[in-house]
């Protein structure tokens, strides 16, 4: 029994690898259950042993990265750090999910509009909550004068947009290694940020 419900779980794991593939290369509307079915092997039939919808599996896919966003802050908001402290750990965060979790990161941050509605809203309101925790961390940084007095809200448009920006690290032929582009990505953002 165990092992039948492994069996169907790293099934539907691969069936949410292959989507989040084609949700990038291909963008959610134009993937088909059928395009999907093909890509794991299976009739697209077999593919409702696992999922009941698209629409499923890209809710899927964005919860759990959203999920480790907000666990992300969570955790930085108990662990005594200052202001500067936590946006240069968020930064590496995104970087590492850029870097590692390429596919479901993208799926994110450019499918998310295809969401159903209830779930659509919910998320929505989840990203508004995310952006107003890390501009709470750039004004600390500010209140304590580790940060120059910017606007919070351009302070963390400008650092999700910079990550974000890693696609095309992974669409050119560069050989930077992640190490390389962390680093040089994190002493730029945060000494544009330092007040010193």
């Amino acid at each position: 029994m165990a092992k039948a419900q492994r069996k169907k779980a790293s099934k539907k794991e691969l069936i949410v690898q292959k989507a989040a593939c084609m949700f990038r290369e291909k963008g959610f509307p134009a993937t088909s259950m059928r395009d999907l079915a093909e890509s794991v092997g299976i009739e697209a039939a077999s593919l409702y042993n696992h999922i009941q919808s698209k629409s499923e599996i890209l809710q899927y896919i964005i919860s759990r990265i959203s999920d480790d966003c907000n666990k992300h802050l969570d955790e930085l908001e108990n662990a005594g750090l200052s202001g500067l402290q936590k946006i240069d750990s968020v930064i590496r965060f995104h970087i590492q999910m850029m870097l590692q979790k390429f596919e479901d990161y993208h799926v994110m941050i450019n499918e998310w509009i295809h969401l159903e509605p209830q779930p659509l809203a919910d998320f929505i309101s989840q990203r508004r909550s995310y952006v107003q925790r890390l501009e709470s961390f750039v004004s600390e940084g500010i209140a304590a004068k580790e940060i120059k007095p910017i606007l919070p809200y351009v302070a963390v448009l400008t650092i999700l947009s910079a990550v974000r920006g890693l696609e095309f690290w992974h669409r050119s032929q560069k050989n930077y290694t992640p190490e390389e582009l962390e680093e040089n990505m994190v002493t730029y953002l945060i000494g544009g940020l330092k007040s010193n």
